[in-house]
């Protein structure tokens, strides 16, 4: 077995930036999304979700960051073409979404697909002994799943 300079499983680890590599491109098209929703809002909620919408897209540029830093940390390159993005994102494109609630389903949506993927890399990190990618999951799922709740509730669902 093979290790890295942060003493893990090279092989291990190149499959885990392989699978960040997919959140990654998962959390731009998430982003971008965001984005959109923010700039195209409408309607009586208009002035609360253009707030919440931004701060989303913040949090999710950080995290973007994060992800592709981890990726180097590995010892591998992160994708950073948006043609690589589309073809690996399964996170749904939200193309001029200005109705409250049908941004927020998409939000929910986005959020369902990332905590599949992020749910994946940690049970991998897991098994790698890969603390730094295990925390990161674990830290991205417990906000995740609160931010799903909160939207939920906002569209009178529970989760």
């Amino acid at each position: 077995m093979t290790k890295n300079s942060i003493g893990l499983d090279t092989k291990k680890t190149k499959e885990i930036a392989k699978d960040l590599n997919t959140l990654l491109a998962n959390f731009q098209v998430y982003y971008q999304n965001l984005r959109g929703i923010h700039w195209n809002i409408k309607g009586k909620r208009f002035f609360d979700l253009h707030i919440k919408f931004e701060e989303l897209y913040t949090d999710a540029n950080l995290k973007v960051d994060e992800i592709a830093e981890r990726i180097l940390t590995l010892g591998e390159t992160p994708l950073h073409t948006f043609d690589d993005y589309t073809k690996a994102a399964k996170v749904p494109v939200g193309k001029n979404v200005s109705v409250d609630e049908k941004a927020v389903e998409l939000i929910v949506e986005s959020l369902t697909e990332l905590l599949i993927i992020e749910r994946s890399i940690l049970d991998k990190s897991d098994k790698a002994d890969d603390e730094g990618t295990n925390s990161m999951m674990s830290d991205f799922i417990t906000e995740q799943e609160k931010t799903v709740w909160m939207m939920k509730a906002w569209l009178g669902e529970t989760v």
